[in-house]
């Protein structure tokens, strides 16, 4: 089993700030992305797509549900994912379209991109 809980507590921190953010920096452009909401859909739907890698799903499309709900779907998704690596036994691999990778790998690049989203989105 792995140790998701610093996963968690990236998704959290970061899902609460977009949750209180205004519109105006909701929807203020940043680098790579026309708007803070963009990027965190963008991590929101990369999140999802490696937690339907580690349960062994079809690729789904994920949603826009607006500016608004970014903090939402953001939490939605990271917390899909910890589950999904939680529940995976040491060792195990996730398959990924550009291969395998070991679900430790998995979740330490999911705690990087959060952390990135958040840098990014200061």
């Amino acid at each position: 089993m792995h140790d998701v809980q610093p996963l968690v507590e990236a998704v959290d921190k970061l899902a609460d700030r977009f949750r209180s953010l205004p519109q105006s920096k909701l929807l203020g452009a940043v680098p790579g992305h026309p708007s803070r909401a963009a990027a965190a859909l963008a991590l929101a739907r990369r999140l999802a797509a490696l937690a339907l890698a580690a349960e062994g799903g079809p690729e789904r499309e994920f949603p826009d549900a607006g500016a608004f709900a970014a903090g939402d779907q953001l939490a939605v998704a990271g917390h899909d994912l910890a589950a999904a690596l939680a529940a995976l036994p040491e060792g195990a691999a996730v398959a990924l379209p550009d291969g395998p990778a070991a679900a430790a790998e998995v979740l330490a690049g999911a705690v990087a991109a959060v952390r990135e989203t958040a840098e990014l989105c200061a």
